[in-house]
């Protein structure tokens, strides 16, 4: 990078340290107060809690990984983002109700509410499990990875930055988080618009010539097939990261993105997880409601900023261009072999921009990256502490206490994120690597969940048995069914959960007051500015896919 790029990038982190430490001493309680710290109780105003939902959800794994993804199979890719718009919405009328109306925290408290501790403690070392070693690892493995790629400065030099100051945010609590992430939206999409603008440019300068919108249309031409939402099998082969090629199929099998297995994906996500959920948890109704609404609004966007310059750099790479930049050397067996990477289209188009825009896009992407690695700790320390640390360790501990030990928390959680973060060079896609991994566990969260809200016989036997069976049934699908899409793989195993679910909860003895969590038909009742918004998001996405099926 020029003198100009770290110049720019200064500026950024000036200006989120100074807003950081602005807001940190601002809102600062003079009592410690433990869900102050976790979830910044009252405190997010709803673009706060949008903006923030969007920062933690974009990271180098969108950045990276879904360019990558993009390169090697196209806009498909794109039904998480657009999706997860409309799975959004529904999490804002079903479920945000459900947790503030039963004052949640955590999503195991809601497990232990509704069914039993037993169940909430198995699945909190579950998501840690899942947050530390799949999601806080692949975060910084890509982070470092791009920045890596963009300064020089080499993987372990560039992770130990990130992880440094992601952790200096995460101590201030999920205030500092949620009010920063405003700031790392803002750059993100700004940065992101910028590598966009610029990759059409580089496609109108090389190939198509004219403006941006001739570049596009290039591009649709050139790379018809990565231009729909919907495949076939055999529609789109792409590159397997070991020289050859595997159907994109696999990954997403035609209409499951709409109607089969991609809802649970999503649900898990938006609906089911701490990471993501925690921003709305301390907001009441109408404030949570309208910052998800915001965020769906927002998702809109993120497939122009993530997938298009993958499909972009397909182009250029498919025209003779980036043939050397694209390659990467893998050990297969005792052999070495130069081959093709899907996720180093990102970084290899950061590599173009000209000085003071590259500054730019490099400021983008590592707020993307410290925002998640942040949103990420912090939901890792908060159930540590209060769902494991607290209710094992120390049941008397005070606020003071429980604020340290979660500071701690973040910390081993990062170093730990740091040590294994390297070992993911061996997975070519790295964003189809965690949806593998978390759809080993995601089924089983989403029948429990589901079941536990909306059908009053569910009990905890019920949901002990689907909490054990998840991971056992994931792997098995994957060990002895491996040619069946992943997304298939995930629906039968939700459909086998909820079933037995089910046959367990009707066989069991029926308690009128067996749960602990209230759920009203009267709590989903929207006003009519949100259902005026969610109409125009659902009516966007619906066009989208009928343009690009």
């Amino acid at each position: 990078m020029k003198t100009s790029d770290y110049i720019v990038f200064v500026i950024y982190l000036i200006i989120v340290g100074t807003y950081g430490y602005w807001i940190y001493t601002r809102k600062k309680k003079a009592a410690v107060d433990s869900k102050d710290f976790f979830l910044a109780e009252g405190s997010l105003t709803w673009w706060a809690i949008g903006a923030s939902l969007i920062a933690s959800n974009i990271s180098a794994e969108q950045f990276i990984g879904m360019s990558g993804s993009g390169f090697a199979m196209g806009l498909a890719i794109a039904s998480y983002e657009w999706m997860a718009a409309v799975t959004l919405i529904v999490v804002a009328v079903f479920f945000l109700p459900i947790y503030l109306k039963n004052k949640i925290y955590t999503m195991p408290q809601f497990l232990a509410q509704r069914y039993s501790p037993l169940v909430a403690t198995i699945m909190a070392v579950f998501w840690l499990l899942v947050y530390i070693f799949v999601n806080l690892t692949s975060i910084l493995y890509l982070g470092a990875l791009a920045v890596d790629a963009v300064t020089g400065l080499g993987f372990a030099t560039c992770a130990i930055g990130l992880s440094v100051f992601a952790v200096i945010i995460t101590l201030g609590g999920m205030k500092v988080i949620g009010f920063t992430d405003v700031i790392q939206v803002m750059v993100l999409v700004l940065g992101g618009l910028a590598t966009t603008y610029l990759a059409l440019d580089l496609v109108a300068d090389k190939l198509s010539g004219g403006g941006i919108w001739d570049a596009l249309s290039f591009v649709h031409q050139s790379a018809s097939d990565h231009f729909h939402m919907i495949l076939n099998k055999g529609q789109v082969m792409m590159p397997d990261g070991k020289g050859g090629t595997e159907d994109a199929y696999q990954k997403l099998p035609g209409l499951a993105v709409l109607i089969g297995a991609m809802w649970i994906a999503n649900l898990y996500y938006w609906g089911c997880n701490q990471y993501i959920t925690q921003r709305a948890l301390g907001a009441d109704l109408e404030t949570g409601r309208a910052g998800l609404l915001f965020a769906s609004f927002l998702k809109l966007l993120m497939p122009l900023i993530v997938v298009l310059p993958g499909i972009a750099a397909f182009v250029l790479y498919k025209n003779g261009f980036f043939q050397t930049e694209m390659m990467t050397t893998v050990h297969i067996g005792s052999e070495a072999k130069d081959v093709l990477r899907s996720d180093r289209a990102y970084p290899v188009l950061l590599n173009l921009l000209p000085a003071g825009l590259k500054g730019l896009s490099f400021a983008a992407l590592t707020a993307a990256i410290v925002a998640s690695l942040a949103g990420k700790a912090n939901s890792i320390s908060t159930i540590f502490t209060l769902d494991l640390y607290k209710k094992f360790m120390h049941k008397n501990a005070s606020e003071t206490h429980l604020v340290n030990v979660g500071k701690v928390a973040i910390v081993v959680a990062m170093l730990i994120a740091g040590v294994v973060a390297p070992q993911l060079s061996r997975f070519d896609q790295a964003f189809q690597f965690i949806q593998d991994f978390t759809g080993l566990i995601s089924p089983g969260v989403v029948a429990i969940f589901l079941l536990g809200m909306f059908w009053k016989r569910a009990n905890g036997a019920a949901a002990l048995v689907a909490s054990l069976a998840t991971l056992p049934l994931g792997l098995g699908f994957n060990k002895w069914l491996p040619d069946i899409p992943f997304l298939h793989r995930m629906g039968y195993v939700f459909l086998i959960l909820a079933g037995l679910m089910v046959i367990v909860s009707l066989v069991s003895p029926y308690k009128e007051k067996q749960t602990g969590v209230e759920v009203d038909v009267k709590m989903f009742s929207v006003d009519k500015k949100f259902g005026l918004g969610a109409l125009l998001v659902m009516g966007l996405i619906a066009a989208l896919y009928i343009i690009f099926w």
